[in-house]
């Protein structure tokens, strides 16, 4: 698991579909930054914000760590889920303690699905074109 210790700084990658998030994580007052930008200002939605920050209120430690974000790839909602699953392996490289509880959370598991591939001869993944018996 690419979760390390470098220079006081907690490392975390999380993914979801197409998204990529390299978490890193010190001790802190709650600030997080996302690429280079403030929270509030990348992710205007509310329930990202709230998706981004329950590895933490799991485990209870909101406003212990500071957090510096570089996520590319997918939409803004895939972006906070691979946001929320890089801060997840970032707190067990921080205190593997934890793990139980963000186990049980599901917070630690890879959610692979993805977008399905388009099939020949179809529209879509699944869709067909329309059928006209006469």
């Amino acid at each position: 698991m690419p979760q390390t210790q470098m220079h006081g700084r907690y490392y975390g990658t999380g993914k979801r579909k197409t998204a990529i998030a390299r978490v890193f994580m010190s001790p802190g007052e709650g600030r997080i930054t996302v690429n280079r930008r403030s929270l509030e200002d990348y992710f205007p939605r509310e329930t990202s914000r709230m998706v981004l920050r329950q590895p933490f209120e799991v485990v209870d430690r909101v406003g212990a760590y500071d957090v510096e974000v570089n996520v590319r790839g997918g939409g803004l909602a895939a972006q906070a889920e691979a946001i929320r699953h890089g801060i997840a392996r970032a707190l067990l490289g921080a205190s593997p303690e934890l793990r139980p509880a963000l186990k049980k959370a599901g917070l630690l598991t890879r959610d692979a699905r993805k977008k399905e591939r388009k099939k020949p001869g179809r529209p879509a993944a699944r869709k067909r074109f329309q059928y006209s018996k006469r």
